[in-house]
């Protein structure tokens, strides 16, 4: 399976072949494939599942409603997580010596930290600057790829030296 996604990817690289690596140029499909699926989960999330309206709960330590665009984050996440992770182990970052354990810890860290930063600027961005929730969760994503191309590279998955 790995190899035939690979040789798909790859026949579409050498007209990139000038400008990115061949690594990266994998990693920009591997990438904008899991941000097309955050995009297209966090939409049906919002506008399927949840039809725009909040959610209210009666559970010990959350808050008693959720507005619609953070509870189809939360939605989003989880499928964002699997797909994300599983492209880039298998795919994308296959020379890391680290345990599968290990990299699925940092995996796991990295992807908290762009779910808080995606947490704050999304309420910022749909509360305070009033801009429409699926295009400020794009604007967000595309931010958020390219921060993580640098994290996952050096940090989840990378190379130690032996």
């Amino acid at each position: 399976m790995r190899k035939a996604l690979l040789r798909i990817i790859d026949f579409f690289y050498p007209p990139f072949s000038r400008w990115l690596s061949l690594h990266t140029f994998r990693y920009l499909v591997s990438g904008g494939t899991t941000a097309a699926s955050s995009i297209v989960s966090y939409y049906i999330a919002y506008n399927w599942i949840l039809h725009q309206k909040s959610i209210y709960i009666n559970f010990p330590f959350l808050p008693k409603m959720i507005t619609a665009h953070v509870a189809a984050l939360v939605i989003n996440t989880a499928c964002t997580f699997l797909v994300g992770f599983v492209l880039n182990k298998y795919l994308i970052f296959t020379e890391s010596n680290l345990k599968g354990r290990i990299q699925i810890f940092r995996y796991a860290v990295v992807f908290f930290l762009n779910f808080m930063i995606n947490y704050g600027m999304i309420k910022y961005m749909v509360e305070g600057l009033h801009f429409y929730p699926s295009i400020s969760q794009a604007l967000i994503t595309v931010f958020l790829s390219l921060m993580s191309y640098f994290l996952q590279k050096y940090f989840t998955f990378k190379v130690k030296k032996v």
